[in-house]
This record gives structure tokens, sequence and C-alpha cells, in this order.
């Protein structure tokens, strides 16, 4: 590898996402090989040429491409000044092995939500987020990929469901300062992981994932009030540590933890 390629990788704590991968290509060109995952990929600048299964492909900046697992393809850049990408390698548990012959004939994806909600992923991915956002972005991606692969894409059913949203939120105050997964949540409320994240937000305004932050946000506040110190009350508030509590709590209250404290 050159001293112009840079390659960043990690397995996430995520159930279906095998591996991330962002990276900067200029002279690297891929081989031809195969995944046993499902390749998400998303292009920032520049644009990739690759074959699939024989047949000539690009990736560019305006498309979502998802290569199926156990097909074999290369990659190479267009242009001389080399591109950069976002790389999920998905499991079985997002998406179905019988859409395999549909992402042979259909690699690119034009469609500016699915990109935007990869995006949203990979941005949760790499900042940390809470087990249940990367989860429920997933299961959106997810949903809206096979709709892609089934040539069935629609847009989101405006259906509402307070009772669904209430039992959801009742569960999710039950298990804090934890959270359940959103595929525990789903099975025991008898409803679909993508229904139950969409429900829940036009019920309360907010995704899941962000209701649970501000709960734990209002538990590190009072801790804090009682004297605890900052880096016990991340714990115990539900946050992997004191800087990852003072991330949210700062977004929040516009103060640190600290000052929060002090202030009292």
């Amino acid at each position: 590898m050159s001293g112009r390629e840079t390659v960043t990788a990690w397995r996430p704590a995520a159930r279906g996402i095998h591996e991330v991968l962002h990276a900067r290509f200029v002279d690297h060109a891929y081989p031809v090989h195969t995944h046993d995952t499902w390749t998400l990929l998303i292009v920032d600048a520049g644009c990739v040429r690759y074959d699939l299964d024989g047949r000539e492909h690009a990736a560019s900046t305006s498309t979502v491409t998802l290569l199926p697992p156990h097909v074999p393809h290369d990659g190479r850049s267009v242009g001389p000044e080399g591109f950069r990408k976002r790389v999920l390698y998905l499991g079985g548990e997002v998406l179905d092995e019988s859409l395999v012959g549909a992402a042979v004939d259909q690699p690119a994806l034009r469609d500016p939500l699915l990109r935007r909600r990869v995006g949203q992923l990979h941005a949760a991915l790499a900042g940390r987020g809470a087990e249940l956002e990367v989860e429920s972005r997933l299961a959106l991606i997810g949903e809206r990929a096979t709709q892609h692969l089934r040539q069935a894409v629609a847009a989101p059913v405006l259906r509402r469901d307070a009772e669904l949203a209430c039992r959801f939120r009742d569960l999710l105050d039950e298990r804090l300062p934890g959270t359940p997964t959103l595929a525990e949540a789903a099975e025991l409320l008898f409803a679909h992981r993508g229904h139950l994240v969409r429900c829940f937000s036009r019920e309360f305004g907010m995704p899941p994932h962000a209701y649970v932050t501000g709960r734990r946000v209002d538990r590190a506040r009072r801790m804090l009030l009682d004297g605890r110190p900052a880096a016990e009350v991340a714990t115990a508030a539900g946050f992997y540590d004191q800087s990852h509590l003072s991330r949210h709590f700062g977004r929040m209250l516009g103060v640190s933890p600290s000052s929060y404290a002090r202030s009292h």
C-alpha cells in the first residue's frame, strides 16, 4: 500500500455488522475476490469501476452499492484522483440470501433516503453510538434495501399505533439505565423492528435511541447534584465512560457535567 492509501477498519459490537471499513485509495486496485457477507458501499469522493459476475458497473457518490456474498467482483478508481469509500459488511440477519440474484442484476441503488441512512449509521458507528441507535438505523436500511431488490420500494406507511409505541416506551423505561436490543423488543412486543422504530418516532417525535439518551442524561443530572463524581455517574447512568457522558450531556444542556455539578 502506498502512502496515499489510508484504511480504518473495526468490528463493532452490533449484531448483523461483521466489519466496518473506511478507506481512501488512489493507486490500489482490488483483484477479483469474494466475501462471505453482503457488502454495502457508499462512495464519498471519486468513482469506482468494478466487475460483478462478469458485468461492469460503477459506484459513484450518488448511489448505494450492494454486493452479494460469494459473487466474484473487483474494483478500481475511474480517475487518477482515486476515491474515498465507507463500507459495511453485513450478515444474513440483515439481508436474506434469497436476494442474491437480484443484487447481481442490480447492485447500484439510486436512493437518496437510503444513502442518507447509511451515512447516519456510519456516523453512529464511528461516534460510538448506542446499540439501540445502531440497531434502529440498520433495521431501516435492511428494510429499504430489501424493497429495492424486490422492486417494491414504497414510502413508509404513515400508520400510527399509540398503544405499541407506549408499550415500547414502557419497556425502555423498565430497562433503564440499560436497554433491550431492538431484536429483543420486537420479539417481546410482537412487532417488526422497522415498524417499531417508525411507530415510536411518530408517536413521541424522536427515535427510541434519542429517548433513551435523554432519560440517561436526566439520571446523570440528578446523580451529579447528589454530589457523585462524573466518572461514577457516567456508568451508573448507562453511558460507556465519562467522555461519552460529557458529549451527550453537553449536547443536551450546553455545559459539561462538572460545570453542572459546580452550579449546585
